[in-house]
């Protein structure tokens, strides 16, 4: 059996709603699908009901529900709720998620735990009390919005591409479990976008690592303050990314993977299957200013 519903009469439920790519696919459905029923969810309250008000004034129908997809009880709260507003989901949009960067010998416990929290545990928790509806009603799709990183491992963003490495793991699996039930994963990997990443990510640093600029990686932090700068010709909008997730809602066969960043899919390949490791780790390590960190080990002053 198959979903016979056009998209304007879908439930289609998207996390990590509040700002971002996230806020950009609501805006972009309400405004292109007016009727169609909205499910937002997002840690911040007051963000979020700004954007369901707006998606309201565009002709969609909308429940805003305030989750911390930290806290696996209200993720799967939330599919409850989704389903007890509407009756149904239809399409599932795991887009909520964070970053966090600096070497993985200074992370605390307690950092690597709410990375895993809010971008594998939740989304799965969701995914997993969402997957029963969707194969009683005849199908659906999920979508895991992953990253570049989760295809490649970044110096200084171990934690957040473990994450994404893990999702796209279970994306895979997810996808040849329920392709009998008529319910079809995908996954989304941007690269660069231009939201304030940089900016929390410092916000971070300092709340989780006392004294960066005093540990053995003082020239990768002050590097990290440089890099928006250089990612920032090749980032793209949010609302480009929503633009594929979009394409990926409406394909009649989707594929299992969208790239949504610039020369995205030659840059993998190229990373993955032409280059050897030790180069591409040598242009990473440069990139991440690992190499000056090399430098100030070498002469430091003995004590």
């Amino acid at each position: 059996m198959t979903i016979s519903l056009p998209l304007p009469e879908q439930v289609v439920l998207i996390t990590g709603a509040s700002t971002g790519i996230g806020a950009a696919l609501a805006k972009v459905l309400a405004k292109r699908y007016p009727g169609i029923r909205l499910v937002l969810a997002a840690r911040s309250r007051e963000k979020l009901m700004t954007i369901a008000e707006t998606c309201r004034l565009a002709g969609a129908e909308v429940a805003p529900v305030p989750t911390d997809f930290a806290q696996i009880e209200q993720a799967q709260a939330l599919a409850r709720t989704a389903l007890e507003t509407f009756g149904r989901v239809d399409i599932l949009v795991n887009n909520a998620g964070y970053g966090q960067m600096g070497p993985i010998e200074l992370m605390p416990p307690a950092a690597v735990q709410n990375q895993f929290q809010v971008n594998l545990f939740g989304p799965l928790a969701l995914t997993q009390a969402l997957i029963p509806a969707l194969r009683e009603q005849g199908g659906g799709r999920i979508l895991n919005v992953s990253s570049l990183g989760g295809r490649i491992a970044f110096p200084f963003g171990g934690l957040y591409s473990g994450s994404k490495f893990a999702l796209e793991a279970l994306s895979d699996a997810l996808r040849m479990e329920l392709e009998a039930f008529n319910i079809q994963v995908s996954v989304i990997e941007p690269g660069p976008v231009t939201t304030p990443f940089f900016q929390v990510v410092a916000e971070q640093i300092q709340q989780i690592i006392p004294h960066p600029f005093k540990t053995p990686y003082a020239a990768a932090f002050r590097n990290l303050e440089t890099l928006e700068q250089q990612t920032s010709s090749r980032a793209w909008t949010s609302e480009q990314v929503a633009e594929v997730i979009l394409q990926a809602i409406t394909d009649r066969t989707p594929r299992p993977r969208y790239v949504a960043a610039t020369q995205g899919d030659l840059m993998l390949f190229v990373m993955r299957k032409v280059l050897p490791t030790k180069v591409v780790d040598r242009f990473w390590q440069r990139f991440y200013a690992l190499d000056k960190v090399a430098q100030e080990w070498r002469t430091r002053s003995p004590n």
